[in-house]
């Protein structure tokens, strides 16, 4: 094969484009249509889409949305939290109140939506089952 016919231009054009898979997860929306909704209850992703029957059944998110979640909620909170340590000098027991709350959720708020994003990666760049069974010949 030469690099005439191993050009990007000669390859067929992304179906499942990330940027709009990654928005619907981030909406928690199936990765596919970006109508029925991906979770069933708060972190547990439907076997299948209500809207399309799309097969969700072979995402494997596993620690990758906590990790993300923790991070952001981390630096986001911790810088805040100094800066109101020094700006208002506040009892330490309402700054632990204050921003143990405030941790918990944007905790609550980022973890399904970072699963979310996570399935719908998967989901367009085919991992885990999900590529399409009709080009599995190819």
């Amino acid at each position: 094969m030469t690099y005439a016919e191993t050009r990007p231009t000669d390859r067929p054009e992304d179906d499942r484009p990330l940027s709009q898979a990654v928005l619907r997860g981030l909406q928690c929306k199936c990765p596919a249509c970006g109508e029925g909704p991906m979770l069933e209850r708060f972190l547990k992703v439907r076997d299948t889409c209500p809207g399309c029957g799309e097969d969700l059944s072979h995402q494997r998110a596993d620690d990758g949305p906590a990790y993300l979640t923790m991070l952001v909620t981390l630096k986001v909170v911790t810088p805040l939290m100094v800066w109101a340590m020094f700006a208002f000098e506040w009892h330490p027991a309402v700054l632990l109140g204050v921003f143990s709350g405030l941790l918990i959720a944007l905790s609550l708020f980022l973890l399904p939506r970072f699963k979310g994003m996570i399935v719908g990666i998967q989901w367009s760049r085919r991992m885990h089952g999900f590529e399409d069974r009709d080009d599995s010949h190819r």
